[in-house]
């Protein structure tokens, strides 16, 4: 008889595809396999009609019209396209971008790209919570500056930047436009982009129990109409901006999966916010030495990152196999440098060095909280002692 699977607390890397997700699916794999760029005959009517469909979800989640919708492979390329789109379409205009110490890497990454080609980079820090210093943002502003991106939610810490007031400052300082990576956010808090001020948004698909593989970037239409120049060239889909077949099982998928988060966020965020609290609470009621990283109160409901006093959490993650959980970004795992966002928050290197990141999801019961925090208890004992 095969032993039991790993209790699976990494749901900001991924989260299992719901079911009711995974059946609206099956029929794109199979009869209904239609090109949705084929404009003459009824597979691909049928295939363009269900990626509208989704179109129109997203747009209901987000508050915006369903034409400003973009579909892409996942946040990553929301990012790069938002970030490279936007430097290279207002190149005549500015030559300033401005960003977060604690975003993700494909922000960073791409960031530090545009920064080799002669971009002007500036990367605001943070307090020791994770949150931005609205009069670092108004400082950094010029004339110049084409782009401001700041993530929404931290995807390590959970900390919930204040994006309205943030956007709020730069309209008043600045022409530049406002992008947030809202992959961690979405399905776990309201997220408006009129109410927030954002001209461009990322998110992805296998963040909210949808499929890996797809994603969806929000581009402003009006007041103002974002320019963006495309990252790839090929079939001109999604209005020239994103070339390539759209896929349609995945967006199909994303489609159904927004539109349950829209439905079943606030139950869900409080469930899993108890769950969590239940985590915190089991830790730190056995074991000194546990402290949390991240804002205490403006963080996403199914986080907790906590550093663990004496242990290096590598050798925790070794001593715990039958819990499923991580030190930081996926993308970043295969390294053994410390969480740029831990160090970031100014907590030094043997506190980042000592975290662990906690991702809960719509799965998780109080049954797993329970056995995980037992087996958590005893691995710190085992390795303090």
């Amino acid at each position: 008889m095969s032993a039991e699977p790993p209790i699976y607390l990494d749901a900001h890397a991924t989260t299992p595809v719901d079911p009711r997700v995974r059946q609206s699916m099956l029929p794109y794999f199979g009869e209904r396999f239609g090109n949705a760029s084929s404009r003459n005959h009824p597979y691909g009517w049928d295939a363009e009609t269900a990626v509208d469909r989704a179109r129109e979800q997203a747009a209901e989640l987000i508050g915006c019209s369903p034409k400003e919708i973009l579909w892409t492979s996942g946040a990553t390329e929301s990012d790069n396209l938002s970030l490279g789109g936007v430097v290279e379409a207002y190149r005549g205009r500015g030559d300033h971008l401005v960003t977060c110490v604690t975003e993700h890497p494909a922000v960073l990454d791409t960031a530090r790209h545009l920064e080799r080609r002669g971009l002007r980079v500036t990367y605001l820090p943070v307090d020791s919570s994770g949150l931005v210093d609205p009069d670092e943002l108004r400082s950094a502003l010029d004339d110049r500056t084409i782009l401001v991106s700041i993530m929404l939610a931290n995807n390590e810490v959970g900390t919930i930047q204040d994006v309205a007031a943030l956007s709020a400052i730069v309209r008043e300082s600045s022409p530049a436009l406002v992008h947030t990576d809202a992959a961690q956010a979405i399905g776990k808090m309201p997220v408006d982009v009129e109410r927030m001020g954002v001209d461009l948004l990322s998110m992805s698909g296998h963040k909210i129990h949808g499929p890996m593989g797809v994603g969806a970037l929000y581009v402003r239409r009006r007041r103002p109409t974002v320019r963006l120049a495309p990252i790839l060239h090929g079939g001109g889909q999604e209005r020239g901006l994103r070339s390539g077949t759209l896929n349609v099982p995945g967006i199909v998928g994303m489609g159904r999966a927004l539109e349950i988060a829209a439905r079943e966020r606030e139950s869900e965020a409080a469930r899993l916010q108890t769950l969590r609290d239940r985590l915190h609470e089991g830790l730190t009621g056995s074991l000194d030495g546990v402290r949390l990283n991240g804002h205490p109160e403006r963080r996403l409901p199914n986080n907790l990152n906590v550093s663990f006093a004496g242990v290096e959490a590598e050798s925790l993650i070794r001593e715990v196999p039958g819990v499923a959980v991580s030190t930081g970004a996926a993308c970043a795992s295969a390294s053994l440098d410390p969480s740029h966002v831990i160090r970031a928050l100014g907590l030094g290197a043997d506190r980042a060095h000592s975290s662990l990141r906690f991702g809960l999801h719509r799965f998780t019961t109080e049954e797993e909280i329970d056995r995980a925090i037992r087996m958590l208890v005893r691995a710190v004992r085992k390795l303090r002692g």
